[in-house]
């Protein structure tokens, strides 16, 4: 064996055994070690009858809080989400609702400025400068102490506000993540719903283990001291102020009960668009965080389901490049075949994506290779400085 047929074969494992511990390896240890902690708990309930559950805060300690929504040209999303908004169970006169429009040119404004509860507040840029800017605009409007973040087209549960807050009685706690649940039509519930439901077990399973890293930027709750200004290239605040939060000592955490519900992409094509704007924020992202923040168990979270994902992309070109190099073994030519399968698998979703998308799981190649490819795009904006601040939401 020579020494680049030597040096494939180690690629080709390592990639492969990277791309295997990522989607296989690594849920299967959360789950374990999920299970044993939920073991763990049951014997301590039936032996000491100790209330598990998270008490309700008292009609008297009610806390109030200030909500802040980012919103660029949401007209068609603004009255359902003003409805939903009336609708939650959290006393009004404990809301302090901040809408910020972002220099928007449609008619958000004019609908803003119609609205008459007490409530709610508006603030209008006149020019378009980005999420993180406005968020920024409108925690410095905030009152309160305690900050929940959403976004324009997000509608909550009606309980969902008080399932958050009610764990701030714990002042070991800093931000707490609702779970949200995507909608949409055949195609995205085959493909990103199948994906984001088996991303919503994984948030649960590192949040009972006390390692949730991220939040939905669609529904979070934060204590305000662990706001951090965001600067204009910050794409996903809702992993740096979590971040953020740990570094300053306090618990991260996800409460199922607080739901939300939002649409997905109608299209694999328009995920791919939102999968490129994440995956830049992602890698730009890396150059803001505080590794120290990442101590235990969180760090390990956070370099199986987040690091070792943003990566996979190169993982996959070096095992197919690799791959080639050693056709001649059958093994490896299995091997080959294999992979060109799927690569064709994906193709066929591209091209039949609308006649495949009444099955299940037959559009889920199409989809991941799609995510992947926009994080190799993603990569090419941050590196090469083609990126922007603002972002259009994807129907």
């Amino acid at each position: 064996m020579n020494i680049m047929t030597h040096l494939a074969v180690i690629v080709f494992w390592l990639c492969c055994s990277l791309l295997c511990y990522t989607y296989f390896v690594y849920p299967s240890i959360l789950f374990v070690c999920y299970a044993f902690v939920q073991l763990c708990s049951d014997l301590r309930f039936l032996l000491g009858r100790r209330e598990r559950r998270v008490t309700p805060v008292g009609s008297n300690d009610i806390p109030g809080i200030s909500f802040v929504i980012a919103a660029y040209n949401e007209e068609r999303n603004l009255a359902a989400k003003l409805t939903n908004l009336r609708q939650m169970t959290y006393p009004a006169e404990k809301l302090q609702i901040i809408f910020v429009s972002d220099g928007s040119t449609d008619g958000t404004n004019k609908l803003l400025e119609s609205v008459s509860d007490a409530f709610v507040e508006t603030i209008f840029r006149p020019e378009r400068s980005g999420k993180p800017l406005a968020l920024n605009c409108g925690v410095e409007h905030a009152r309160y102490d305690i900050l929940v973040f959403s976004d324009a087209s997000t509608l909550f549960a009606p309980e969902a506000i008080a399932n958050m807050v009610r764990h701030f009685r714990d002042p070991r706690i800093g931000a707490v993540c609702g779970s949200l649940q995507l909608l949409g039509n055949d195609e995205s519930e085959r493909t990103e719903g199948t994906y984001w439901q088996f991303e919503r077990v994984l948030r649960l399973m590192e949040s009972r283990l006390g390692a949730t890293v991220n939040a939905s930027g669609a529904i979070y709750a934060l204590r305000r001291k662990c706001f951090v200004p965001l600067v204009a290239g910050d794409l996903l605040d809702d992993l740096l102020i979590p971040m953020k939060a740990r570094k300053l000592g306090y618990k991260v955490m996800e409460d199922p009960e607080a739901g939300a519900t939002d649409c997905s992409a109608d299209t694999v094509k328009g995920e791919f668009t939102r999968r490129t704007r994440i995956a830049v924020g992602s890698f730009r992202a890396l150059r803001r965080m505080d590794f120290a923040a990442l101590r235990g168990f969180t760090g390990f979270a956070f370099v199986s389901h987040k690091l070792l994902r943003w990566l996979l992309p190169f993982f996959l070109i070096f095992m197919l490049v690799s791959n080639a190099f050693l056709m001649r073994k059958s093994f490896y030519g299995a091997a080959f075949v294999a992979q060109a399968a799927f690569y064709l698998w994906a193709s066929l979703g591209f091209l039949f994506h609308k006649r495949m998308k009444q099955t299940r799981i037959v559009l889920l190649p199409y989809f991941l290779l799609t995510v992947h490819l926009a994080f190799l795009v993603g990569f090419w904006r941050c590196c090469f400085g083609e990126y922007q601040a603002t972002w259009e939401r994807v129907s």
